[in-house]
C-alpha cells in the first residue's frame, strides 16, 4: 500500500473512463431536453446546469494535467460520483411528463402476494427495535458506497478507475430506466390514491399526477428514533416521486457488495449486516414495492456484467480513447 498520494505519477492522457460515460449521459439527456423542450418546466436551466458540469469536468482535467498525482486523479473521479446527487432528481424532470405506472406495480404486488408488503411489513414490526435498525441500514446507503470506493483508492488504486466506472455506469443505467419507466413507489402513490383505495385493493391510474404533485407519505415506524429522523430529513430534502423500479438502493448496494467481495472478503462480510438491513428497509419504509427489490437484485448482476464488459472492451483496451483522439 502506497500512501504517498501527492507523489507525481505518469500522466494519463485523455478522459478517464468515468468522465467519458458521464459526458455521454450528459449528451444523451441534453438531446432529450431539446426534444421535450416545450413540455418541460425549466429546460433552459437544465441545459445551463449540464454545461456547468462539462466545464467542471474539463477544469478537473486541467488541474490533473498540472499536478498529475493520485489525489488529483481521485478528485477527477470523485467529482463525477458527486454529480450523481444532481443526476438523480434530474430523472424526475423527464419521467413526470409521462403517465405514471404505479397502478400496474401495485396491482402486480397485490396479485402476487395477495397483500401489500410495503404496508404489512411495517405494521407487523412497528417498534423501535425494528424501525431503528432498518432506518440505519437505509441511511448507510451512501456510506456503504463511500467505504468501498475509498478502500479501492487506498488499497487497490490499480482498480480504482474501473471500480468508479462500473459504479457510475450502473447509476446511469438505472437513471435511464427511471426516465422511461415512471414509477414513484408506495410512499408517493398511496397518498395520491388514498389509503382507503389501498385497503380496498383498488389501484387507479393517475396519469401525470406527479407532474404537479409530490406529496410524500409519512414514514412508518418509531418516529422518535435517531435514524428514523435522519432518513425522514434526507427524504424531505432530496426525494422525488421517481426511481422506484427497479430499486437502485438494492441494485447499487448489491454491486457495491460484489466489488467488496472481489477485493476483500472480510470487508464484504463486515458490511453484510448493513446491506441486509438496507434491502429490508426499502420495503419497510415504503420507498419500494417488494417486486422492486427482486428486480434490484436481478438487475444488479446484469448491470455489473454489462458495465464491466464495457470497461474492458472500450476503455481498458483503449478502443474508446482512440475514437475520441
Amino acid at each position: 500500500m502506497d500512501l504517498n498520494w501527492f507523489k507525481r505519477v505518469d500522466q494519463k492522457n485523455g478522459l478517464f473512463a468515468v468522465e467519458s460515460i458521464s459526458l455521454i449521459y450528459n449528451a444523451v439527456t441534453t438531446v432529450m431536453i431539446f426534444f421535450l423542450f416545450n413540455r418541460m418546466d425549466h429546460p433552459g436551466v437544465m441545459l445551463i446546469e449540464r454545461a456547468c458540469i462539462v466545464l467542471i469536468t474539463f477544469a478537473m482535467i486541467y488541474i490533473y494535467q498540472k499536478y498529475p498525482c493520485r489525489i488529483s486523479a481521485f478528485a477527477r473521479m470523485a467529482v463525477q460520483m458527486g454529480f450523481l446527487a444532481y443526476w438523480y432528481p434530474d430523472t424526475f424532470e423527464f419521467n413526470r411528463l409521462f403517465p405514471n405506472l404505479d397502478h400496474l406495480f401495485a396491482s402486480a404486488e397485490q396479485f402476487i402476494f395477495s397483500f401489500q408488503p410495503s404496508v404489512n411489513f411495517s405494521e407487523m414490526f412497528p417498534s423501535m427495535w425494528f424501525s431503528e435498525p432498518f432506518n440505519m441500514g437505509y441511511f448507510f446507503y451512501y456510506p456503504l458506497i463511500a467505504i468501498v470506493t475509498i478502500y479501492y483508492f487506498i488499497y487497490r488504486f490499480d482498480l480504482f478507475e474501473k471500480a468508479s466506472f462500473v459504479l457510475v455506469t450502473a447509476f446511469f443505467i438505472y437513471y435511464l430506466i427511471y426516465i422511461f419507466l415512471p414509477v414513484a413507489g408506495p410512499q408517493f402513490y398511496f397518498p395520491a390514491i388514498g389509503m382507503d383505495n389501498v385497503m380496498a385493493e383498488n389501484f387507479p391510474a393517475i396519469g401525470d399526477y406527479f407532474n404537479n404533485n409530490s406529496i410524500l407519505l409519512p414514514k412508518p415506524g418509531y418516529n422518535h428514533g435517531f435514524f428514523y429522523n435522519l432518513v425522514e430529513a434526507s427524504q424531505e430534502v432530496g426525494e422525488r416521486p421517481t426511481a422506484a423500479f427497479p430499486s437502485s438502493h438494492v441494485g447499487i448496494s448489491t454491486i457495491i457488495m460484489i466489488m467488496a467481495y472481489r477485493v476483500n472478503r472480510k470487508l464484504c462480510y463486515t458490511l453484510l449486516p448493513l446491506y441486509f438491513l438496507l434491502c429490508c428497509a426499502t420495503v419497510y419504509i415504503q420507498a419500494h414495492y417488494l417486486i422492486d427489490v427482486f428486480a434490484g437484485w436481478i438487475s444488479a448482476i446484469l448491470i455489473y456484467m454489462v458495465s464491466t464488459w464495457m470497461y474492458k472492451r472500450w476503455f481498458a483496451s483503449g478502443v474508446f480513447r482512440k475514437l475520441i483522439e
